[in-house]
């Protein structure tokens, strides 16, 4: 019998990364591949939902099974998690996360929103449709290392217990330290390690 630890060890949880900034891409995919989760990072929601097999006009169609083929990658390369950045042009992070839980396919993968603006109705609205965290930039390997709860419950099936998101949305939205500079001194010593 495998315990969640050996689990957690057998297995490389793989992120799907989204963000249109460059710099803030990078910073991500670094903390995560330091964290050992394996990522794909991309620039765009659309380019999101390409790489997970839903197209263009399509993802609204989801229950036609011909709108998400079989032979579509995402078969074969298996997403465990997705974090996004809220503001980007064209699609946000909060339309990739409708288009996510609206997908039977993948309406289960955790959904992480991102963003540099601490504005409580907007985490509200992303935590009540269905995001698990909702994290401040620079995202920092404190934010990373509370991502595996969230990734554990998801391989094991454990959701019988209710989430925590409103305790965790009042946390971020009255703690006043809770918001960064943008780019601090600590995101250059990251990208140079």
């Amino acid at each position: 019998m495998a315990t969640l630890a050996t689990l957690a060890t057998e297995t490389q949880f793989h992120v799907l990364a989204v963000d249109d900034s460059l710099i803030d891409r990078k910073l991500i995919e670094r903390l995560l591949k330091t964290s050992s989760y394996q990522v794909t990072a991309v620039d765009s929601g659309s380019k999101a939902l390409e790489f997970l097999g839903l197209s263009g006009d399509d993802e609204q169609r989801d229950s036609n099974p011909s709108s998400v083929s079989p032979d579509h990658h995402h078969q074969h390369i298996e997403i465990n998690m997705i974090i996004t950045d809220y503001c980007m042009p064209g699609m946000t992070g909060y339309d990739l996360l409708k288009k996510i839980k609206e997908s039977k396919y993948f309406k289960d993968i955790p959904v992480v929103i991102m963003s540099s603006e601490n504005v409580p109705s907007r985490i509200n609205r992303c935590l009540e449709e269905g995001a698990e965290e909702f994290f401040l930039k620079p995202v920092q390997l404190s934010d990373v290392n509370k991502l595996r709860p969230h990734l554990m419950k998801g391989r094991c099936k454990e959701e019988d217990q209710p989430s925590n998101k409103r305790k965790g949305m009042e946390e971020i939205v009255n703690s006043p330290g809770r918001t960064r500079s943008r780019y601090s001194e600590g995101l250059e010593v990251v990208l140079s390690q």
